[in-house]
């Protein structure tokens, strides 16, 4: 056999980085096609992620959700602290949904494969999905702590050697209300794990690579070199920006001060709201993953995303703040805090970079969630998710509806109606919802439901920004776009609590709009009857 190189030439390092790109895009698409759940195979709620010995992230799917690519390689290195290298073997698999460990909420499992060469640990295949139930209550920011949110999987082999813990699979689907789906979904996460594997290890018997130390080294480090010269074409400074979302009783405030110092950036989220008695909090790990992500998306998009990218990246955030919960906090709702950092990240940026970020977005995403009872006497559950409108920029208008920060997709109406207890009324676009600017923001939507079970079904959602303090704001000039609302057979309803919807009820849900860019004044006319034309305003 060869031996290792220890330097690589663009061409071979290109190939090299090539094979295993396309070796993890193999992965997630086959997680794809034999996930079971609509919030998987529709919705693309899930991501895969190859690291090296150490846990660290080496290349991921191209279309992982953001938080995901960045969460996976530190629930690696809490397996390794569990479990360490000599207690390993060929075939293991290791799982968790530990909030604190994995992704910050329970639906999300987080699953590793340890890879051996001859006898050696050289690398882990990883992968998060987010399941269509964990038991417990329905999604909600109801929760006052996190033992009401479903089942607590802390770090275990669920498969050993190969072989499926018994009873793991037992407990887990005892405690699930669709379980076939959950296990499914599970496979379908362990199916990727070993194509990344067979992959990664035919790869390197075809290039003579003992391990994968020198490689490893080599991207990190040149995704590393190409984030910090990034960083230092901006000013450096000290960026401050604050943001109220709705919140509970009362809105919650967001403070953040941008330390940039050189090639290294500090997110300081000092003077943030304490966590709350419900499930909007966040873990530490979620902070740092949409942080990293706003700054990697505004200063160096083209650079591929791996542990290197990060390195130059310091989130700080008070231990027990809402941005860095402490347990037994609730966290199932998470993403209603956590999607405000990147369009804060973006807030402060704009005071050096008003040129490459975007106006506010019509997020956190938005969702419904329901369980009930069918016909039969079977439980049902499932999560449905819908987007608001993306802000504009200095060069265009805001896309509509369009999914950020997290890039998940919203399952189709044929879908939604052939496998839960709802007809989609209707599906439409919000007009007059995007902020007005020289670049017009993206409009929300509106879904209608309407309940087709035979009984009742518990609902409840995920959404933001229904208040005008919280709606998503311009930027140079531009104005804000609208908020949006819930609504349960046409009245307005408190979307942070359950609602109980009987047979033929409807529930309502208008996603906001995106900010504007820009002075109003300045629009291009013909810009403005295009969007009469087109139904975007009125």
């Amino acid at each position: 056999m060869a031996t290792a190189p220890r330097a690589f030439d663009p061409v071979l390092l290109e190939l090299l980085w090539t094979r295993l790109a396309s070796s993890v895009d193999e992965a997630a698409a086959a997680l794809l096609r034999t996930s079971f759940s609509t919030i998987v195979r529709e919705s693309h709620d899930f991501a895969c992620v190859l690291a090296d010995a150490q846990g660290r992230s080496l290349v991921q799917a191209t279309d992982g959700v953001p938080s995901f690519l960045c969460t996976v390689p530190r629930t690696m290195r809490h397996f390794l602290d569990e479990y360490p290298a000599e207690t390993l073997a060929p075939g293991d698999v290791l799982l968790t949904n530990d909030i604190w460990m994995g992704t910050g909420h329970l639906p999300d499992i987080t699953v590793a494969r340890p890879i051996f060469r001859q006898g050696r640990l050289v690398a882990f295949a990883g992968s998060a999905a987010h399941a269509p139930d964990i038991g417990g209550r329905i999604r909600t920011a109801e929760s006052r702590e996190v033992f009401e949110e479903g089942l607590q999987i802390p770090p275990l082999k669920a498969v050993r050697a190969g072989v499926l813990d018994d009873t793991f699979a037992r407990m887990l689907r005892k405690n699930t209300r669709v379980p076939d789906q959950v296990m499914g979904d599970l496979f379908a996460q362990f199916t990727a794990l070993e194509l990344m594997e067979r992959r990664l290890l035919a790869l390197m018997d075809e290039y003579g690579l003992d391990d994968l130390g020198a490689l490893a080294t080599e991207i990190q480090s040149r995704s590393e070199r190409a984030m910090r010269a990034a960083i230092r074409e901006v000013p450096d400074g000290t960026y401050r920006a604050e943001v109220l979302t709705d919140g509970l009783e009362q809105p919650i405030r967001l403070v953040l001060a941008l330390h940039k110092r050189g090639e290294d950036i500090v997110a300081d989220y000092t003077g943030t709201d304490a966590q709350v008695p419900r499930g909007i909090n966040v873990c530490l790990s979620y902070t740092f993953a949409y942080t990293a992500f706003a700054l990697k998306a505004a200063l160096c998009p083209e650079v591929p995303n791996n542990e290197g990218a990060f390195r130059p990246v310091t989130v700080e955030a008070p231990r027990g703040c809402i941005l860095n919960s402490t347990p037994p906090a609730a966290g199932a709702n998470r993403a209603l805090t956590g999607h405000f950092l990147p369009p804060l990240i973006l807030s402060a940026l704009a005071q050096a970079i008003p040129e490459r970020v975007i106006a506010g977005v019509g997020s956190p995403l938005w969702s419904l969630n329901f369980a009930g009872q069918r016909a039969d006497g079977s439980t049902t559950a499932n999560h449905f998710f819908m987007n608001g409108g993306y802000g504009a920029s200095a060069l265009r208008d805001g896309p509509n509806v369009l999914s950020w920060p997290s890039n998940v997709s919203a399952a189709p109406v044929e879908m939604i109606e052939q496998h839960n207890p709802f007809h989609v009324r209707h599906r439409r676009l919000r007009a007059g919802t995007g902020g007005r600017g020289r670049h017009r923001g993206g409009t929300g939507q509106e879904w209608l439901f309407e309940n087709r079970a035979a009984g009742p079904v518990a609902v409840t959602f995920m959404a933001e920004r229904t208040r005008i303090e919280a709606a998503a704001p311009g930027l140079a000039g531009g104005e804000a776009g609208a908020p949006g609302a819930v609504l349960v057979n046409g009245v307005p309803v408190d979307p942070k609590r359950q609602h109980i919807l009987a047979p033929g009820d409807t529930v309502e849900l208008r996603t906001p709009g995106g900010g504007g860019f820009g002075p109003p004044a300045e629009r291009d006319p013909a810009a403005i009857a295009a969007d009469i034309e087109d139904g975007f305003v009125a």
